[in-house]
């Protein structure tokens, strides 16, 4: 072999090795991709189921909160109505029978309101949620509103 067969022959292997090393760089890239990927979709998944979740909780938590209010607003005064005063609630018994109301479904009340004319009552209730897959990460707490408002009549409801 002379020279010139020697140069060409080293300066194909050089090729052969840059073409080579070139390749064994990518190895195992596309296998990280999908491994990134997968873990990215398993949280978005993760997210949704959770978020999904915690909206259930909340209009469950309503639909509570409007019943214990429903339930309080039945509780009138006797007295006054006895005593020509017009249909009023009677405050402590809307806040025991709403509270008993929700003890039946693990919650607690967090507010009663009324209005001036104790016509109107609006329940607060917070319940804890704690979501399935995120575990402790997603803990929040949820508030349901609900209110009622008494009204009375024989043929339509007068609310005066």
């Amino acid at each position: 072999m002379d020279r010139g067969e020697r140069v060409r022959v080293l300066s194909g292997l050089r090729d052969r090795r840059r073409r080579t090393a070139g390749r064994r760089s990518d190895r195992g890239a596309v296998a990280l991709f999908v491994a990134i990927c997968a873990a990215y979709l398993v949280l978005v998944i993760a997210l949704v189921i959770d978020a999904g979740g915690r909206l259930r909780v909340a209009e469950r938590t309503d639909a509570y909160a409007q019943e214990a209010a429903r339930v309080g607003g039945q509780q009138l005064d006797r007295a006054d109505v006895l005593q020509g005063k017009g249909f009023k609630v009677r405050q402590d018994y809307v806040r025991q029978a709403a509270g008993i109301y929700l003890d039946r479904y693990g919650l607690k009340v967090d507010e009663v309101v009324f209005s001036d004319d104790d016509r109107v009552v609006t329940v607060t209730v917070r319940a804890d949620y704690r979501p399935v897959l995120l575990g402790a990460l997603g803990e929040r707490k949820v508030t349901g509103k609900g209110s009622a408002t008494l009204v009375h009549g024989v043929e339509k409801a007068e609310t005066h």
